[in-house]
């Protein structure tokens, strides 16, 4: 069975998603371990599948790279074929990238490369844009840069402010995820070394 491990921050709707995809029979891949940089509302999601977790607080920067070492021990625990990076608000360490990309993947609330970074709704609204999106790319040493594996146009609509539109993104980031797991695991989607 191809196995995931899912990196989370917040409240893990993305989390959720893949774990209720999961319970299919027909799903090809299962979820093994979540990960935190904190005490986060979506490790609830994981103790009611019933699947292992552990958290790696985050300490600050200047102890990035010690964080970013005890957080690939923990997942090396666990030798998921694909990290899933869902909500993990935190830049990964180069080390820990070169170690699992192009194994490693990410969900994005924008239409990559357009609005990179944690504030991609709000700056999607600040700038007067009718169309942003959703994506899932791979995670490299940059900041939203890797290489694009799905993504998806939404409209900004009139009315829209950030909680809105990012409410009718996930959704659809929740969608190509579980599209983007599928399709790695079946070995349709392959996944080339960002380097």
């Amino acid at each position: 069975m191809f196995t995931v491990a899912v990196l989370i921050s917040g409240t893990g709707s993305n989390l959720r998603a893949l774990l209720e995809a999961a319970t299919d029979p027909e799903f090809p891949a299962r979820v093994v371990v979540v990960g935190a940089d904190r005490e986060a509302d979506g490790l609830l999601h994981a103790e009611r599948f019933g699947i292992p977790s552990f958290v790696v607080p985050w300490r600050g920067a200047a102890e990035r790279a010690e964080w970013g070492e005890e957080l690939h021990r923990q997942l090396q625990v666990w030798q998921p074929d694909l990290v899933v990076l869902s909500g993990l608000m935190r830049l990964l360490p180069p080390d820990v990238v070169a170690a699992w990309s192009p194994r490693l993947i990410n969900t994005h609330p924008a239409y990559l490369p357009e609005f990179p970074g944690a504030h991609a709704v709000r700056d999607a609204i600040a700038a007067g844009a009718t169309r942003t999106g959703a994506s899932v790319i791979v995670v490299d040493d940059g900041v939203d840069t890797g290489p694009i594996l799905a993504q998806e146009r939404i409209a900004v609509v009139a009315g829209d402010d950030e909680h809105l539109l990012h409410e009718r993104i996930k959704p659809v980031e929740r969608r190509l995820l579980i599209d983007v797991v599928r399709r790695i695991a079946t070995g349709e989607l392959q996944l080339a070394p960002t380097v």
